[in-house]
This record gives C-alpha cells, structure tokens and sequence, in this order.
C-alpha cells in the first residue's frame, strides 16, 4: 500500500473564495469570484507552493450541515477554473463549515486529489451549533464514487470550536487516524491566523508516530517567523500569512507568497 504521506504535498496555500451564490455577502458577480481565485493560484503556482486548497471562506454565516446546490456548483466552477491556471499542483477541497460529501463531490468534478474535513469523527460546539463528525457516512460515499484516491486531511481539534468534554488532543488524533481512517491529521490554533500551539503539536506528532504515512500538518497561524519552531509538522497550510493585509479573504499578495515558500524551502533543506 502507497502512503498517505507520500501522496500529499507538503507545503499548501489556501484560496479563500469571496461570497458564493446564495451566500448573504454575495455581490453578485461570479465571475468576479472566479477571476480572483484564478489569480490567487497563479500567485501560489509562480512562488512555488506544492498544493493548493480552494474554501467557501467568504460564505460565513456557514451552514451546519450540508451545503445547497448553489454552493457545490459555484465551487466546482472555482475548482476548476484554478485546475486550468494550476494544472499540475494536487488541489484539494474545503466545504464550510463541514461538507464532506459535497467536498468529495467537487474534488471528482475538478479532479482534486484531497479534502479537508473539519470535524471528522467526534463532535464540537461551534458557532454554527453542535457540528459532528461522520467518518463512516464519508469514507462510504467515497467509495461510492469510486474517489478511493482522494485523501482526507481532518483537523483534530479545530479552530472556532470547543469540545463537549475535555480529551486529550493526542486521544483524538490516534482515533482520527485508526478509527476515522484520516489520511492526514491537521492541527490548528483557536481560531483563523492563531498560531498552533506547539505542546499540542508534538504531542499530536508522538501519538501518530506508529502510524506509518500519517502526516501532521500546522493549520493556522503559520509566519515566515515562526516556521522553526513547527519542525515536527510535516507540512503547512498557509492562509491568513499569505495577504498583505493579515485578513484572510483578502487576495494573496506575490511577493509573500514568494518569500514564505523560499522559507519553507530553506527550513526543508536543513532538515
């Protein structure tokens, strides 16, 4: 069996899309939407990231559960308008605030190879109410569309959410993993652009370290400044660190994108 580990990329910029159809801040203009996250992945392509992450970030308030039409299908469009400008970095899909069966769907459409689950088994008290996880209704329907090779990258713990009861992060990263059957484990600060904390971090990286392929990821917060201290993450998903701005939304700004991916670069070679 191929691992996980040796099918994702390491270093994964995101492209927060502005509001979608149907969405309450959508401004009526599609293609407007699509044309930025075109631009988006041509900046994330030129600086040399190796993936690429494609969110409904500007569709806040988001849906509990599952996502309208509308959504699935201006998020195809997106998809696959950034497959075109990005041909051959792996794209992956994140359905807010938990759409795994839709994420699954946009990736077959787009030929995405990953999706990013936030709450993947379990449950967490969100903003959106109490979100739980279905790790054996999404591994299911994966199958049913014969999408086997697309990874799930599931956050443990994750940002903007509280647990029921309190566990040790290192518990639900092995369960994530041996129950929940992750390909890749994620973990996050409180919230967007909140650094992870780095106790947690390790302690999620010695819990899968008998996991063989199972690769941790930083999910928030990362900085060209605070890069060193992450190295037992295998990789970064970069998003608020990337707008010059420091607002996650905002478009990626070239000559940051450029610099962290140098970054990441010269952390990589010193290993």
């Amino acid at each position: 069996m191929v691992s996980p580990r040796s099918q994702l990329p390491a270093l994964i910029g995101v492209i927060h899309l502005a509001a979608l159809p149907g969405s309450a801040r959508y401004a009526g203009n599609l293609r407007a939407v699509l044309d930025s996250a075109a631009r988006d992945a041509e900046a994330l392509a030129e600086a040399g990231f190796d993936g690429i992450v494609v969110e409904n970030y500007g569709d806040a308030p988001f849906a509990r559960g599952a996502v309208g039409p509308e959504t699935v299908a201006a998020m195809t469009a997106a998809a696959r308008r950034v497959r075109g400008v990005a041909p051959t970095l792996p794209l992956g899909i994140n359905v807010l605030r938990n759409d795994a069966r839709a994420a699954l769907a946009v990736a077959v459409a787009s030929e995405a190879t990953m999706v990013r689950i936030n709450v993947h088994v379990g449950a967490r008290v969100t903003d959106q109410g109490l979100v739980e996880g279905d790790a054996h209704g999404t591994l299911r329907y994966r199958r049913e569309l014969g999408a086997e090779a697309v990874r799930l990258l599931c956050d443990v713990a994750v940002k903007h959410s509280a647990p029921l009861a309190a566990r040790p992060i290192e518990e639900e990263a092995h369960e994530l993993v041996e129950r929940g059957l992750a390909d890749a484990v994620l973990v996050t600060g409180t919230g967007t652009g909140a650094a992870v904390d780095r106790g947690e971090l390790d302690r999620v990286s010695h819990a899968l370290r008998g996991e063989a392929g199972r690769p941790v990821y930083i999910a928030s917060g990362a900085t060209i400044d605070t890069l060193g201290s992450y190295r037992a993450a295998y990789g970064a998903i970069v998003g608020t660190a990337l707008r010059s701005s420091g607002r996650a939304g905002d478009p990626i700004d070239r000559r940051l994108a450029q610099a962290f991916a140098t970054a990441w670069s010269r952390l990589h070679r010193a290993r």
